[in-house]
């Protein structure tokens, strides 16, 4: 008889659904089969079963925090079982040393993690049998019965263990020790926090602090461009003034100058040049582009998509969706049109066939064997469902993945861009920019919001001529650098923060390296979002005061480097292909924290932080108790005290009289520091805070409570403004 050991409960239930069985407390039996003629047991882990011990179970004097006792690095690690799963960890431990099992097949996720999870079970339950891989991409009834008959051995994943293994103990290396120096030290200079360090989430904390301060202190500079609408040979159009490649014009004068000389002269289209371009069908999806394309189209969290994806997977629905491949082998390729022809049968999407390509199995674009890895792709799988039976969110990325796959069966869409000189008395040049469809392709299937904004342009012949209709100024302002979405944040992971924009992931995510794994980045940003170190606001991410001044703190240390941590992914990866040594992994992990320890404990009296900063600060949470409220004033609405409620100001009676009053803490682009909010409350007015940006211009200004009106105004140089929003 043999012991299946599965990941979750749901994908140990699945793996048993195709054969005759019987439902026992915390396992299924499976009886006599053609594949299992001895019959099986199927049991399952809960996630992590087992999880590293804490640091007091190795030295009773590590449980204390105390700089003293850094670095902590044990000389050898251990495992125990989480005492809330114990129950589970004891069934499986009886299944396995029941003298019936002769063998263990491992059936956790195919990948780290999963190896990972259910070989430390195993361990622990000293379980010494036989074993055997399960290894299959997703959980349709084909594939599971397709899967056992073509187990792996024990040995062919066992690196990608290591590799699990080294990474889990490097981290804790690294949280343990930095997260309590930092703390420790941050305390010293009266931040009341936890600090938590770690090893991928401190150089993802340290890119989106850099976009944070470079949107801060950016300063805004006006500048003019000079339009002009043309008259040629009775066909009319507009264009912009350009020079050198430029078309921003520092002063108002020089720019109106140009408008004056322009205007009602003569015009000619100096040079007209057509391209036709192009764009071929997306790839396939993994795990970071699905999550950045979900999260700018749906607004939906990366963490929200790879659970809505797992638990698609989990009902045999999609392929697994921890991959970081965006091809497929030609096996999957062979079963394509079995899935085509399924979602054909649907009402929405019958209007999409036939397809004008009836086989992409000899496309290389999608059907590459060299570029899948443990993984292919996140396609849909033959077992289509009724969609009608999806929950919304689950119908919005099956119809992203379905639209993807019907789309690789599309031609190119095809555009003509055409670029119009325009030369006015001989001097002044204009460029006018057009775009015609010259054939929807795939777009039909997969609508996009076209960023090209280029209307179409007449026919116009290069060398005609006519005159300037209009011409006409613009004032414009510089723009700060755009906020990072939740979905450019896995890319920026994805990238080591090589690239930003996400206009073109299939170039940018053919890089590797980069800040975790498929499986755990959307982890990284919720645990950045429950540590209290950034904030989502309409999909946009912003740094707090608190995750400034780690930074700050942290500095120029190998922690807050993404092309350091990148290079330690590129090495665990080698770990997993057999071509790197743990041991001399964890070795220069305790090496580089040893140094840090030093380092860091000699240098931390030389850390300066702003007063605008700490008067930011916000003491989290400790020991799962909230921290004690600093009270800011009294509150205008009621006899309550106002407080700092984390993302705003608001009054401490809200949960007794659900008093509303509130104050935003990001006003027009500024933070409104603890310091000005007192002299609010206690005084009537703000200091003058500068640099407030409207639509038409930035300003400095007092803030004020109109009493009144009940509600916070401006005051510009004495002229009350009221505060928008």
């Amino acid at each position: 008889m043999k012991l299946i050991v599965a990941e979750k409960p749901d994908q140990g239930r699945t793996l048993a659904s195709v054969f005759k069985m019987k439902k026992r407390d915390g396992f299924i039996e499976i009886l006599p089969n053609e594949i299992f003629p001895k019959g099986a047991y199927v049991s399952w882990a809960i996630g992590h079963l087992t999880e590293l011990s804490a640091p007091e179970q190795y030295n009773p004097g590590w449980k204390k925090w105390s700089l003293d006792t850094l670095p902590i690095i044990p000389e050898n690690f251990k495992y125990e079982v989480v005492k809330s799963k114990a129950k589970q960890f004891q069934i499986i431990k009886k299944l396995a040393t029941d003298p019936q099992v002769s063998e263990i097949i491992h059936a956790g996720d195919a990948g780290r993690e999963g190896e990972l999870i259910i070989r430390n079970i195993l361990r622990l339950a000293n379980c010494m049998k036989p074993m055997k891989r399960l290894w299959i991409s997703s959980l349709t009834p084909k594939a599971i019965k397709e899967g056992f008959q073509n187990l792996l051995n024990e040995s062919d994943t066992k690196n990608l263990y290591f590799e699990a293994y080294t990474r889990s103990c490097a981290d804790w290396v690294v949280g343990m020790n930095a997260s309590r120096l930092y703390t420790l030290l941050l305390q010293k200079k009266g931040y009341s926090d936890v600090f938590s360090v770690g090893r991928v989430q401190t150089p993802t904390l340290a890119l989106i602090v850099k976009r944070e301060l470079e949107i801060e202190n950016f300063v805004s500079e006006p500048f003019w461009e000079v339009f002009a609408k043309f008259n040629i040979n009775g066909k009319k159009y507009s264009g912009k003034w350009e020079k050198d490649g430029d078309t921003r014009i520092k002063t108002k004068e020089m720019a109106e100058k140009i408008a004056a000389f322009c205007d009602g002269k003569t015009a000619e289209a100096a040079e007209v040049t057509s391209e036709k371009k192009e764009f071929m069908p997306p790839l396939f999806y993994n795990l970071s582009a699905i999550q950045a394309e979900a999260n700018r189209r749906f607004k939906m969290s990366p963490k929200k998509t790879l659970d809505i994806l797992q638990g698609l997977y989990q009902r045999g629905i999609v392929s697994y969706p921890r991959s970081d491949s965006r091809y497929v082998t030609p096996g999957e390729a062979e079963g394509f049109s079995a899935i085509l022809s399924k979602l054909q049968a649907n009402p929405d999407y019958q209007p999409l066939f036939p397809l004008p390509n009836s086989s992409i199995e000899n496309n290389k674009r999608y059907v590459n064997e060299k570029k899948v890895t443990d993984h292919y792709a996140i396609i849909p799988t033959e077992q289509v469902p009724n969609l009608s039976r999806l929950s919304g969110d689950e119908l919005k990325l099956y119809d992203l993945l379905a639209r993807t796959l019907i789309a690789a069966h599309y031609g190119p869409y095809i555009a003509e861009y055409t670029t119009i000189k325009t030369v006015v008395e001989g001097r002044a040049e204009f460029i006018s920019k057009g775009k015609v469809q010259l054939d929807e392709g795939w777009k039909k299937v997969l609508p996009q919001k076209d960023s090209d904004k280029e209307p179409e342009l007449p026919a116009v012949q290069q060398g005609e001529t006519g005159t300037v209709l209009k011409s006409e100024v613009k004032e414009s302002k510089t723009q700060p650098p755009k906020r990072l979405t939740e979905g450019q944040l896995i890319t920026l992971m994805k990238t080591a923060g090589k690239h930003i924009e996400d206009k073109e992931l299939e170039k940018v995510l053919m890089k590797a390296e980069g800040l975790g794994t498929e499986a755990t980045r959307a982890g990284i940003i919720t645990m950045l979002k429950d540590r209290a170190y950034i904030e989502v606001r309409k999909n946009l991410v912003y740094a707090t005061a608190k995750a400034k001044i780690l930074v700050t703190a942290v500095g120029g240390q190998v922690l807050a480097s993404p092309e350091m941590t990148a290079k330690w992914e590129q090495r665990l990866h080698q770990i997993g292909q057999g071509e790197a040594s743990p041991k001399q992994f964890i070795e220069q992990t305790s090496k580089m924290i040893k140094h840090l320890v030093s380092e860091t404990s000699e240098g931390s009296s030389g850390w300066t932080f702003s007063e605008e900063l700490s008067n930011a600060f916000v003491p989290g949470k400790k020991g799962g108790r909230s921290r004690r409220s600093t009270n800011l004033g009294k509150c205008k609405k009621c006899d309550g005290m106002v407080v700092d409620k984390g993302t705003f100001y608001g009054c401490s009676n809200y949960q007794k009289t659900k008093c509303n009053f509130t104050l935003s803490k990001q006003i027009l682009g500024k933070t409104v520091t603890q310091k000005n909010i007192k002299m609010l409350l206690a005084e009537g007015s703000t200091d003058v805070i500068e640099g407030f940006q409207s639509k038409e211009k930035t300003f400095n200004a007092k803030l004020y409570w109109d009493g009144e009106e009940n509600k916070l105004k401006f005051d510009i140089a004495g002229q009350p403004v009221n505060q928008g929003g």
